[in-house]
């Protein structure tokens, strides 16, 4: 076992991933090492659970029973659990789990850092030490969300939409752009209603111009984008600014009338159609990225069918499925869950070999194209890197043969594309 530095062991998604760099930066500004982990070692490892759905749940709980066996084994010096899962379940957790030796929820850093009993960092300046590569980073807008989707417990761990000003947030990217960052990523729970409890009016366009117009970073990327209320000025914005990726990430869920009703989406197929023809129109170049949900209660073969041609119909660049985990305390869960776990898992399973098909003919289409592409990292004789259509880890992927090319990782090249898969290209560098 270590004897110094503390470990964070990060689950579930991008904001969750901030929270844990800014814990980081905190420790490491008392001087203490922090480092992010995917192993069970350390003097301290602290874990940022999830909370969101039953198996990032399960995942959680799976880290945390891992954690202690390791901690029997004197692998590990203390366990302390912090985010959404011990946010929702604390009481529980506690008494259930009496080997951890702390437990925290979300919006805990200080709280940890007096448990810890390492000195405050008092400057307002937010430091973080990211957990991915130094050439991206994500950026936190707002914490929590007062939409009230049927499905969706997050209201009920992180309360409401609560944004933070735009001078906060331009500070932090400055810090981020001195570092080396190419690409910020906006996240938080619904960028569209940036700015509406802080400024009483939607922000989310005069934030993104405030970023573009600093030239801070040559790449700016916005996450999760509610249908609901949508701002066409951030479309006009996005078709004249070359630094504002042209990829609208738009959970949409569902196309069904009955269904998004249920849901509380606050949007109906029309209204839906309607959207999706505007960004076709003011951003024709742009990649549309979306969610869906198979498996709602009550959800039939004629509207999951309905769903099946949505997707045909519109034919989105890129796109994730989710089957319906029930949560407790929704107003979803008052619903009979009458889709049973092999029909959720079928209708997702169609959905996406539809969706492979269309990935892959848009690759194909992309075949004799030069592309500009940041490189992410170098794997074996591989390089692998991103268009400014994708975001990390989540999008198809740009492959380039290393054996007789020399490129830097965190940095952009024009790569000629030559082969396509269903989820990714192959080119080679433009001379």
């Amino acid at each position: 076992m270590e004897s110094k530095g503390i470990k964070i062991y990060t689950l579930g998604c991008y904001k969750n991933q901030v929270d844990s760099e800014k814990l980081a930066g905190k420790i490491e500004s008392a001087g203490i090492n922090a480092m992010h982990t995917d192993k069970f070692e350390g003097n301290t490892l602290i874990i940022n659970t999830c909370g969101f759905i039953k198996d990032a749940k399960e995942e959680s709980i799976e880290v945390i029973m891992q954690a202690i066996e390791a901690k029997k084994r004197g692998r590990i010096g203390r366990i302390v659990v912090m985010g959404c899962l011990s946010e929702r379940y604390k009481k529980e957790l506690r008494e259930e789990i009496p080997e951890v030796d702390a437990w925290f929820g979300v919006e805990s850093i200080e709280q940890i850092i007096q448990w810890l009993n390492l000195p405050e960092y008092r400057e307002r300046r937010i430091i973080r030490k990211l957990a991915n590569p130094p050439h991206y980073a994500y950026l936190k807008i707002a914490e929590g969300c007062s939409r009230r989707c049927s499905f969706c417990a997050i209201p009920n761990i992180r309360g409401s939409h609560r944004s933070r000003p735009i001078d906060e947030i331009m500070e932090e990217a400055e810090g981020l752009a001195s570092k080396g960052v190419k690409e910020i990523i906006l996240i938080s729970q619904d960028l569209t209603s940036y700015g509406i409890d802080l400024y009483k009016k939607q922000m989310i366009t005069q934030l993104v111009k405030h970023l573009s117009e600093s030239n801070l970073f040559p790449w700016i990327r916005l996450h999760y984008l509610f249908p609901t209320s949508f701002p066409e000025d951030l479309l006009h914005l996005m078709a004249t600014k070359d630094n504002i990726c042209p990829y609208i990430d738009i959970p949409l869920q569902h196309i069904s009338e009955r269904i998004l009703k249920s849901m509380h989406r606050g949007i109906d197929k029309a209204s839906t159609m309607a959207l999706i023809e505007k960004f076709r129109t003011l951003v024709p170049h742009a990649a549309l990225r979306s969610t869906f949900i198979v498996g709602y209660p009550g959800e039939t073969e004629k509207e999951f069918d309905e769903l099946l041609n949505f997707i045909n119909e519109v034919r989105f660049e890129r796109l994730g499925v989710f089957t319906y985990s029930e949560e407790e305390g929704t107003p979803a869960a008052l619903l009979k869950d009458d889709v049973n776990e092999f029909t959720k898992k079928r209708r997702a399973e169609l959905l996406m070999e539809i969706q492979s098909e269309i990935s892959f003919e848009k690759n194909e289409s992309l075949i004799g194209k030069t592309m500009k592409v940041l490189i992410d990292r170098k794997e074996e004789k591989y390089f692998i890197g991103r268009t400014i259509y994708d975001s990390p880890e989540v999008d198809n992927e740009v492959i380039i043969d290393a054996t007789h090319t020399s490129l830097q990782v965190g940095q952009f090249y024009p790569i000629i594309i030559e082969k396509a898969d269903l989820y990714e290209t192959f080119g080679k560098p433009y001379k």
